[in-house]
């Protein structure tokens, strides 16, 4: 029996298969006696479930009327194990969804410093994952059923209801929270949400989701903290790509959060970018150290991919770059 059953299920498909074996044999048996086999079966079927319509051909042999005894008690004990299992099974079911729903919201109560997460669509469930690695404690509301079946599969706290609805986002301890991120694919209801959320706690760190640049400033406006629009982002990850792909290459291979690591660089006033030594550059045939001494320390050298394949990460001051080479670079403020 598989482990997955619960012992209510396995009681249930032990019992149904003890009554189904009951009604084979008995029916088996008077076949045996010279009955057809829709008279045997009917007669096992009328007696195992006390219907009691009469024989259906005279019993009037005593090895018969002990064998229809026999089918008496085995089938009508077999029904009451198979409707006494289901009643277990369909009242435990019950009773694991209030208690499971109630020990949920007992652990939300107890939640403090924690998280949001309005919505656990595409980016919320992304969100919600990123979280659970960060080890920060969260709660995920969202109104479609589905949605939150699938998230309380993935062994998070959640809450079915609308997030603009202020009674939901107080269940889950708006007030105790530390964050807030609504990432619904409506500007509208993220909107909502920032200023229910901000109106409630007021010191609650808001991170929203925007879908067009013009909802940006509103959502600000609302009490947003930060706005993060996914589009954007996007784009402006691709143009990176096109840009500066080797760049990208070496930080992708170097870090798993490389768009992370990018915009904090970019709020530090430092950018990556590739530079190309070509056969009339002045750097060719020029060591790495003599590039970070002429910049006046505005550039450091990340690496160097090289014209033949490899790439030198953190390569050492004494190598000599050739034409064709590639310089990742750190670079900080204007251009040269």
């Amino acid at each position: 029996m598989p482990k997955s059953f619960s012992r209510p299920q396995r009681n249930l498909l032990w019992a149904t298969g003890f009554v189904l074996v009951v009604m084979l044999v008995f029916a088996v048996g008077y076949r045996i006696a010279g009955w057809s086999w829709a008279d045997a079966f009917y007669m096992v079927v009328i007696t195992a479930f006390s219907v009691g319509f009469g024989e259906v051909v005279p019993i009037d042999s005593p090895g018969l009327r002990l064998w229809t005894v026999g089918l008496i008690l085995f089938g009508c004990t077999g029904i009451i194990f198979v409707t006494g299992s289901l009643v277990q099974w369909l009242t435990e079911a019950q009773i694991q969804r209030v208690l499971g729903g109630k020990r949920m919201q007992h652990d939300i109560e107890k939640l403090k410093n924690h998280a949001i997460i309005c919505g656990y669509g595409r980016i919320g469930r992304m969100l919600a994952h990123q979280l659970r690695e960060g080890t920060m404690a969260f709660v995920v509301l969202d109104q479609a059923p589905e949605r939150i079946a699938e998230a309380r599969e993935d062994g998070f706290l959640t809450i079915h209801g609308e997030a603009t609805d202020e009674a939901v986002l107080k269940g889950a301890g708006v007030a105790r929270a530390k964050v807030l991120a609504t990432v619904l694919p409506h500007d509208a209801s993220n909107v909502f949400i920032t200023l229910s959320a901000r109106n409630l706690n007021p010191g609650i760190r808001i991170i929203a989701r925007g879908e067009v640049p013009s909802t940006e400033k509103k959502l600000l406006q609302a009490g947003a903290d930060r706005v993060v629009l996914p589009a954007h982002i996007g784009a402006d990850r691709i143009a990176h790509l096109i840009l500066h792909p080797n760049a990208t290459e070496i930080l992708d291979k170097q870090s798993q959060a490389g768009g992370e690591l990018e915009h904090h660089l970019s709020g530090l006033g430092l950018r990556l970018e590739e530079i190309e030594i070509g056969a009339e550059s002045g750097w060719a045939h020029r060591k790495v150290g003599d590039v970070e001494r002429d910049s006046g320390g505005r550039l450091m050298v990340v690496a160097v991919q090289r014209k033949e394949g490899g790439t030198d990460v953190n390569p050492d001051p004494g190598a000599v770059l050739m034409p064709g080479d590639a310089l990742v670079v750190m670079r900080r403020g204007g251009r040269d």
